[in-house]
C-alpha cells in the first residue's frame, strides 16, 4: 500500500494518531482544507490521487450527544459526513474504510456478529449506525466494527494508572462486559485488509482474550503496576449514574465475534498482551 495514496480524516484522534505513524506519508486536512460535514467541501477536494480513505473522525462523546447541540454535532460527524465521503468514493473509485462501534448494538446479546440487526440505545448509537449504513452505500468499502478503544490520549487505561498514581481506590462498573480495542491493533486490521485485497464488507475488530468487565479491568491493571493494595469496588451501571442527568444508556454486553476477520487469515493479538506493552510504554 502506497502510503502517499491514503488520506486520514480525524487524523488527530487516538485512530488518528496510530495510522499516521503506520502510513507516515498519508495525507490528511485541516477543517480549513476540508469539513467532511459539508458536502461542497467534500465535494470540491481533490481526490484524484487518493485510493483509500481511512476515516477515523468520529464523535464520541456518548453523553454529550444526548444534549441538544451534541446531538446534531453526533449526526454530522458520525452519520451525514459518512452520505459526503461515500459520495466521493464512489465517484472516484476510492476505497473507504469506516470505524463503527459496539454501540449500534443494545448489548443484549452474549455475543455480536457483522449481521446483527441495529438496535442502538442511545443518540450516539443511532448516529454510528446511520454511519454504518452510508458507509455501505458505496461498493469498496470495509466497515471495522470495534469497542473499548485504547490509544494515545485520554482513556479508561490512562485514567486508571492515575487514580493508581493519586493512590485511589476506584469505583468501577462490573455489569458492563467486552474486551479492550488497542489502536495498535484496529490499525493491524486496517492494514491486513488493505494489503490483501480482502472481501469487501462488515468486520468485527477488538483484541482476543476473556470479555471482562471494566472493573475487572481495572483490577488487571493494578496487578501489572504492582498496585494490588488498592481496592477495586463493583458497582453496576444503573447505581453508578444514579441521579446524574443527560447519561447515555450503554450497551452492557459488548463482546464482538472475531470469526470473519480471522477468516482472512487475521491473527488477533490478546489484549492482555498489549494493556502489559500499554502500561510499560506509560509508565518508563
Amino acid at each position: 500500500m502506497n502510503d502517499n495514496k491514503i488520506f486520514i480524516t480525524g487524523a488527530n484522534g487516538q485512530l488518528g494518531t496510530a495510522l499516521r505513524k503506520k502510513y507516515p506519508q498519508a495525507r490528511h486536512a485541516d477543517i480549513n482544507e476540508l469539513d467532511i460535514t459539508n458536502r461542497d467541501s467534500v465535494a470540491k477536494f481533490d481526490w484524484s490521487s487518493i485510493d483509500v480513505i481511512v476515516n477515523a473522525a468520529a464523535f464520541t462523546n456518548v453523553d454529550e450527544a444526548e444534549t441538544l447541540e451534541g446531538r446534531i454535532t453526533a449526526w454530522s460527524v458520525n452519520a451525514i459526513a459518512l452520505s459526503f465521503l461515500s459520495e466521493a468514493a464512489t465517484n472516484h473509485g476510492i476505497t473507504l474504510v469506516h470505524i463503527s462501534s459496539d454501540y449500534v448494538f443494545d448489548g443484549s446479546q452474549k455475543i455480536h456478529t457483522e449481521n446483527e440487526i441495529f438496535s442502538p440505545l442511545s443518540v450516539y448509537g443511532a448516529s454510528k449506525a446511520a454511519g454504518d449504513l452510508l458507509a455501505a452505500t458505496t461498493p469498496q468499502h470495509y466497515i471495522l466494527r470495534t469497542s473499548w478503544v485504547i490509544g494515545e490520549g485520554k482513556n479508561f487505561v490512562k485514567t486508571m494508572l492515575d487514580l493508581a498514581q493519586k493512590n485511589i481506590s476506584p469505583t468501577v462498573v462490573s455489569d458492563q462486559i467486552g474486551r479492550l480495542t488497542f489502536t495498535s491493533e484496529l490499525v493491524r486490521a486496517i492494514d491486513h485488509l488493505l494489503s490483501n485485497n480482502c472481501a469487501y464488507g462488515t468486520y468485527n475488530v477488538t483484541n482476543s482474550g476473556d470479555s471482562m468487565s471494566w472493573a475487572d479491568i481495572t483490577r488487571r491493571i493494578f496487578q501489572i503496576i504492582d498496585r494490588n493494595d488498592l481496592k477495586v469496588t463493583d458497582i453496576t451501571t444503573d447505581i453508578y449514574y444514579e441521579g446524574k442527568q443527560g447519561i447515555a444508556q450503554r450497551p452492557l454486553l459488548s463482546t464482538l465475534d472475531l470469526t470473519k476477520i480471522h477468516s482472512t487469515g487475521f491473527e488477533s493479538r490478546d489484549w492482555n498482551d498489549d494493556l502489559l506493552e500499554y502500561i510499560r510504554k506509560e509508565t518508563s
